[in-house]
């Protein structure tokens, strides 16, 4: 038996499925405390955004608890993936059609680990196009759908540690700690260009936010079914 009180404040888990936006997430738990408490207008957030095609940690906050969204989305992040070389996507991951094809039988799998050092540290990253960072009032992905020219602004960004874990071209899977605010979507895109070639992603998983992590999350079917024993 599970005595939530939504209201109060609930820090929540959530291994959020595949295709699901993070405001699918935050829109089902909402739903589920308004049937519980029978309170329209509960707060619900989450402490960082996944993007539809990624999967992983969902800090959801309720309540008194959506204070401390700020405090967790400000922690480091950890995320596995596979990254594909050789051809490069509007959005740098599988969102939209390839656009662009590269040769890649003359790169070898050592100049690929070596190029993992580049992204240690600080480095200067460029959010992409396809975003929902606000550029004068308007996300991002908002003028990339408009077909509209628009400036992203690179900012500072720290990658902690980066590593290989599988690589079998074209593919490659990694694991990455990195700071807040970092695009993985733009570190495959910048993977590919400092090989002087293309890439984009085809996977991502978010595995920990700060101490949290992706192993004691729940699906949002299993949180209803939590709900259901009220």
């Amino acid at each position: 038996m599970h005595n939530f009180d939504f209201q109060k404040g609930e820090l929540i888990l959530i291994d959020k499925p595949y295709q699901w936006t993070s405001f699918d997430v935050v829109k089902s738990i909402k739903g589920q405390a308004r049937r519980i408490t029978g309170i329209k207008r509960i707060k619900v957030g989450h402490a960082g955004t996944l993007d539809p095609l990624a999967t992983g940690l969902l800090i959801i906050c309720t309540g008194k608890k959506t204070k401390e969204i700020e405090g967790f989305q400000s922690q480091e992040k950890e995320y596995t993936g596979t990254i594909y070389l050789g051809a490069t996507t509007p959005c740098f991951d599988l969102e939209k059609e390839i656009d662009q094809r590269f040769d890649i039988s003359s790169i070898t799998e050592d100049q690929v680990r070596n190029t993992c050092s580049q992204f240690l540290g600080e480095i200067e990253q460029t959010p992409p196009i396809y975003s929902a960072i606000k550029i004068d009032g308007k996300r991002a992905y908002e003028y990339a759908r408009n077909d509209e020219e628009v400036k992203i602004k690179s900012k500072k960004i720290s990658i902690y540690e980066f590593e290989l874990t599988r690589v079998e071209l074209p593919e490659i899977d990694f694991q990455i700690r990195c700071s807040k605010g970092t695009y993985i979507r733009s570190i495959a895109r910048d993977f590919g260009l400092a090989l002087d070639n293309g890439a984009h992603l085809t996977a991502l998983r978010r595995t920990k936010i700060g101490e949290f992590k992706v192993e004691d999350a729940i699906s949002p079917g299993e949180f209803k079914l939590l709900c259901q024993e009220e």
